[in-house]
């Protein structure tokens, strides 16, 4: 009688075990599949990544190896910051053979042609450059001087007048959900969209995408650290 009544016990530790065992498991293939995903070729054929120094070292050559189509290279940020890696990676960009553009970093607290002299100076003239990008990310709020939103959306119009003037193309915006919740009319804005969304179609800037960064944390052989994966819409 007593042995019977100690087994119960011992019965329950080993399920309690070995559901916990399952749990983990299944957390490790779950993850597993997020860090490897990426969209169906069958629904958005042209892949990439967008890289800067933030991503660590890349091989742009493995890059294109394991899917990569095109690249995006942080170039600029505001009226002086430099991405001190895109001259290499433009060069390894154009080496191996990947279609290349460049992204330029808004500052709503600084004035359009001080950023696009910016711009102009890193980024060179290039026919075969994808269209450029402007990422907006943060609004007026963290300006130190207080700024009009009207104020902000006027100086992203000169921006992209003058990157666009640089770079014969019309530019992309790269939107981020806080702007876009805060600046809802700059999604209106006649240019294309580059928008976020892990895993799931992004459809907060009210239209439809043409770039979109699918998945933040991709795992492959061309790179130590994680990737920002993007789709273009066919």
């Amino acid at each position: 009688m007593g042995r019977k009544g100690r087994s119960k016990p011992r019965w329950g530790l080993r399920l309690l075990a070995l559901l916990l065992l399952v749990a983990i498991v299944g957390g490790a293939y779950a993850y597993w599949r997020f860090v490897h995903w990426t969209p169906e070729r069958s629904a958005f054929p042209a892949q990439g990544a967008e890289i800067g120094e933030g991503d660590g070292w890349i091989n742009l050559g493995s890059l294109k190896a394991v899917g990569a189509d095109f690249v995006y290279l942080d170039a600029s940020r505001g009226a002086i910051g430099r991405d001190p890696s895109f001259a290499r990676n433009y060069d390894a960009a154009r080496a191996a053979g990947l279609r290349y553009g460049a992204v330029h970093a808004f500052d709503p607290c600084t004035p359009a042609e001080r950023q696009a002299a910016n711009f102009v100076t890193v980024v060179p003239r290039d026919g075969d450059l994808l269209p450029p990008a402007v990422a907006l990310e943060d609004g007026a709020e963290v300006c130190e001087v207080r700024i009009s939103d009207a104020a902000v959306e006027s100086e992203l119009m000169t921006l992209l007048n003058q990157i666009e003037s640089h770079t014969g193309q019309p530019a992309i915006l790269k939107l981020s959900p806080a702007f876009a919740a805060k600046h809802p009319q700059v999604a209106m804005i006649e240019r294309n969209l580059w928008l976020t969304g892990e895993y799931v179609p992004p459809d907060y800037a009210g239209r439809p995408f043409t770039l979109w960064t699918a998945n933040t944390m991709l795992q492959t052989e061309a790179s130590e650290d994680a990737l920002r994966w993007v789709v273009a819409r066919p």
